[in-house]
């Protein structure tokens, strides 16, 4: 399994069109095969952050949906981020 986490800082006067513009995005990844799950959203605590959270099958999975990432609209509208992939060794619920 892999896991893609981080964030984004943007312009906090473009965050909601940039999260807008994000939907089909989402709906899309969560169409993917080996999307576990895929997520993106605004952070509470702070109007510039913008949180990333996906869960993979496999790298394969990421890279066959990630092709180049984000568009150029999206990528001009990014002032900094932190966003890494991460392998799973193991799983265990919480619930």
């Amino acid at each position: 399994m892999v896991i893609v986490a981080g964030h984004i800082v943007i312009d906090p006067q473009q965050r909601e069109r940039y999260l807008a513009d994000c939907v089909g995005a989402i709906e899309l990844a969560r169409r993917a095969p080996g999307c576990l799950d895929f997520a993106i959203s605004a952070d509470l605590a702070d109007v510039r952050r913008i949180n990333i959270f996906e869960r993979w099958e496999s790298q394969t999975a990421v890279e066959a949906f990630r092709g180049s990432g984000p568009g150029d609209t999206q990528r001009a509208a990014i002032l900094a981020a932190s966003v890494a992939e991460y392998d799973v060794a193991g799983v265990r619920s919480l619930t």
